[in-house]
């Protein structure tokens, strides 16, 4: 999950991992955002679905657990939530589904968006509003 942090407040990234992916980079590309100590969104206009074939290995999920643990106040603070850009129905609604997971998991929620400009819409509305992130 290649992260883009250049436009920031609005981290992009992407699920289009290569085999030999660092993940160590994601991860500190987004200490590197917790260190502005400013509000900021994480978009994607390429998420998979959770039925989607998306795995990772058991040392990535306690390797991303750990750091989760280790962040968690980070997460729930800076990060305003994950606005995925999807303009089908149905994989919207699979998201949908999901975002009650994710928000638990991760901290933040997740946010839906049709098109690149509404998601920018969101992602200004919510950079816009006060200090503690929104949790719908």
């Amino acid at each position: 999950m290649p992260l883009d942090i250049s436009n920031f407040p609005l981290v992009w990234m992407s699920y289009d991992d290569a085999p030999d992916h660092d993940h160590d980079e994601d991860f500190a590309a987004l200490e590197a955002c917790f260190k502005r100590r400013a509000p900021f969104v994480i978009l994607s206009d390429n998420a998979p679905t959770e039925d989607e074939d998306h795995n990772h290995s058991q040392e990535e999920k306690k390797r991303t657990a750990l750091w989760m643990k280790k962040h968690k106040a980070e997460l729930r603070t800076l990060v305003r939530a994950m606005i995925v850009i999807e303009p089908s129905a149905a994989k919207r609604l699979a998201f949908k589904t999901f975002g009650a997971v994710f928000s638990k998991f991760w901290g933040f929620p997740l946010r839906i968006a049709v098109t690149r400009k509404e998601a920018m819409d969101v992602a200004e509305t919510l950079l816009s509003e006060g200090t503690e992130p929104t949790t719908s």
